[in-house]
Order: C-alpha cells, then structure tokens, then sequence
C-alpha cells in the first residue's frame, strides 16, 4: 500500500468510529473462528453430522476475509491510502482475490 500523499488529521470522532469498526472486525473474526472450532468438536462426537460441518467449515475463510475486505476499505479511504492494483488479479481457494485482503 502507498502510504497517503499528505498529512492525515483525524479529529477525536473518527478515531472513536475507526475503534468502533476494529471492535466489530474482532468480533466477527472470533464469531467465525468460534463457529469453526464448534463444527470440528461437533464432528468429532457426532460422526454422523460432518458433511454438514464440513460446508460450514468451508463458509468460514471467505466470510473472514470479506470482514477484514470491508474494515481495509474503510481504513484505506480514512486514512487516504491507495492500495496498487496488481497486474493479474490471483484467486484463492476461497473464492478472494489477493488485492482485496
């Protein structure tokens, strides 16, 4: 990322909203995760149920990255950063290009 071409002033409101929105992203990570760990001990003591923890299993990275996609946003416009746009644009296996992480 480039860092912003000027100086960035934030006044006392936006860095409450900028803590506020870090808050959440921590939340949804750790809501995430923990939705992941529940489908692995459940698919541990219930066999029978692991085709379907294994599609919630699946669901998890791309919402994860699409939380930390949004919060990027947010920050990059905040702060006034660009982020370079990449030549080739590389999907990964959960469905997210590189350059929106």
């Amino acid at each position: 990322m480039a860092p912003p071409s000027r100086p960035v002033t934030l006044i006392a409101e936006q860095v409450v909203e900028l803590n506020q929105k870090l808050s959440c992203l921590r939340h949804d990570i750790n809501n995430h995760l923990s939705v992941m760990i529940e489908a692995i001990e459940l698919t541990r003591t219930k066999p029978q149920m692991a085709e379907r923890m294994i599609s919630t299993l699946v669901e998890q990275p791309s919402k994860i990255a699409g939380a930390l996609h949004r919060f990027s946003t947010e920050f990059e416009q905040t702060f006034g950063v660009a982020r370079p746009k990449l030549a080739s644009s590389s999907q990964d296996r959960t469905g997210v290009f590189a350059e929106e992480l």
